[in-house]
């Protein structure tokens, strides 16, 4: 899994937090969710309407400071080179908090992990599905040797740039630009496959949270 944060846009302090915590499990949205649950005083949560700002920032910080442990490698590991990773981006507002989900799947479409984080909050729709992609990328290369990859997504502008060559059209994603041609370029084999809106895309939901954490402030 990835060491460090990956990069963001601005996000408030309440919600870097939030990415400090998912940075900390590798981006597991549902190892994060159950970890700060778990520090909120009585019902509460990360997501529960009754729970103060003020609440969820000590439950945050006392994450932090319990230290993280990473869930571990699903077994059995697969038996394959080959992988799929689905990947979407989210904006409310476009631009507006937006967040990037991606789920990783081996040849045979087990879910291997479900990964989410805010992106900005305020980002474009572009640049969350470019994060998206790196995010995807990123945990995939670190916790497997993959040599065989597809790439299921519905951003042809993210398509254009990686797999047609085109120069990055949105302000900004240069450095998730590259960091996504630096993680493809130690797997032999990848593709795209373009999903239309009426697609299931397993990575939706996961964007949504990310959306939704990117709002938190102050």
């Amino acid at each position: 899994m990835t060491d460090d944060s990956l990069p963001a846009e601005h996000l408030s302090p309440l919600a870097a937090l939030v990415d400090e915590v998912l940075a900390g499990v590798g981006y597991e949205v549902a190892a994060a969710t159950e970890a700060v649950d778990d520090a909120v005083p009585g019902y509460g949560g990360l997501f529960d309407p009754e729970t103060t700002r003020d609440e969820l920032r000590c439950a945050l910080e006392d994450v932090l400071e319990s230290g993280l442990s990473r869930p571990a490698v699903p077994e059995p590991e697969p038996t394959s080179d080959a992988f799929v990773c689905y990947v979407d981006g989210s904006s409310c507002g476009n631009p507006g908090p937006a967040g990037a989900g991606a789920v990783i799947m081996d040849a045979s479409e087990n879910q291997l992990a479900r990964l989410g984080r805010p992106v900005g909050s305020r980002a474009g729709n572009n640049t969350a599905e470019y994060v998206a992609l790196q995010l995807g990328l990123a945990e995939l290369v670190a916790r497997y040797e993959p040599r065989r990859l597809e790439v299921r997504i519905d951003s042809m502008t993210v398509i254009r740039d990686v797999w047609g060559g085109d120069e990055p059209t949105e302000p900004g994603v240069e450095r998730y630009s590259e960091a996504v041609a630096t993680a493809l370029s130690s797997i032999p084999e990848h593709r795209y496959t373009h999903l239309a809106d009426s697609d299931p895309n397993p990575a939706d939901a996961l964007a949504t949270v990310g959306a939704d954490i990117a709002a938190f402030g102050p």
